[in-house]
């Protein structure tokens, strides 16, 4: 039977390993900036979006030293979208997963800087291993990098982000819920199916698997933002290592402000429902085809279960 909790503090660790061994040397004339962005990436974290990829990769039974690139530029991607956030043009927050934020330890301009530094120092890092790769792995690589840029940028996370942006204090109207179903879509779903899609395509998984993968992220990544919505009104900073409250205090629409906790609560239950049942579907038809999968898929889904119903 599968201990998840013991599973999942493995591969966190296991992860860290591996992201450790992508981060830059602090060094040289802009060691202060290098510094800034390791103490980013090294701040904690569940690691959750390249254990997503790590986990989709094995389930079509890839290779873990090409999707370790990729797991640490999806978090780099991750950290730097949380240092932007957190500066004081955006949510203004001096403490996330329990430490001093950036901008608040290194100062604005540093905090500014280091998340664009990590922004491009992802794509750096793929493009370093993908180059040394054989012609048909790299040509995997490069569109798996075409879906990380794609879901990360204009039309996908940051997209997302700058419609949340204009939602702060809600700019002189009411944010309708299939606008803030965009918000969400592009802001968290986005970067949730980016690492299920990377790490399966990684594995020569077909497209219509890709493409279910794609569903059980953006499913999972509304749970996600809606479950965070709840915890936002219901947690403890101790509990959440982040400040509470934050909606409430910068007048920002929730699925808690539509629908209010239970209304959301059904919600959660709901898209987490069906995100399973595809991501069921799809290892019922892996097992058919290969032995050995089962366990991997199982995580996997009880990775899903945690990250919708977590408590902080």
């Amino acid at each position: 039977m599968l201990n998840f909790k013991e599973e999942l503090r493995k591969k966190t660790e296991e992860t860290n390993r591996i992201i450790s061994g992508f981060l830059p040397e602090e060094t040289g004339f802009p060691e202060s900036l290098i510094r800034a962005m390791n103490y980013s990436m090294l701040a904690g974290g569940k690691r959750i979006r390249p254990i997503l990829l790590m986990e989709s990769n094995r389930l079509f039974g890839g290779c873990l030293e090409k999707a370790a690139p990729f797991m640490a530029a999806i978090e780099m991607i991750h950290t730097h979208s949380l240092i932007h956030d957190d500066l004081p043009a955006i949510d203004n927050d001096e403490y996330r997963r329990g430490k001093k934020t950036t901008h608040a330890l290194f100062g604005e301009a540093l905090g500014v800087l280091s998340g664009d530094a990590l922004l491009n120092y992802a794509y750096e890092t793929v493009l370093r291993a993908v180059t040394d790769w054989d012609q048909e792995t790299a040509l995997r690589g490069m569109k798996a990098l075409q879906i990380l840029a794609h879901k990360t940028g204009v039309q996908g996370m940051l997209g997302g982000q700058s419609v949340d942006v204009l939602n702060e204090k809600n700019q002189g109207k009411a944010l309708t819920e299939k606008e803030l179903d965009y918000i969400y879509l592009n802001k968290t779903s986005a970067l949730l199916e980016a690492p299920l899609m990377v790490g399966a395509l990684l594995a020569g998984a077909e497209e219509e698997e890709i493409r279910m993968l794609e569903q059980v992220g953006r499913l999972t990544g509304l749970a996600f933002q809606i479950q965070d919505d709840i915890l936002d009104r219901t947690s403890t900073t101790e509990e959440l290592g982040k400040p509470v409250h934050s909606d409430e205090k910068n007048q920002k629409v929730t699925y808690v402000t539509l629908r209010g906790i239970d209304g959301a609560a059904a919600q959660v239950q709901q898209h987490t429902e069906r995100a399973v049942e595809i991501l069921d579907s799809l290892m019922e038809r892996r097992e058919k085809e290969r032995e050995g999968t089962a366990s991997s898929g199982e995580f996997l889904r009880e990775l899903l279960l945690y990250m919708a119903l977590r408590r902080k």
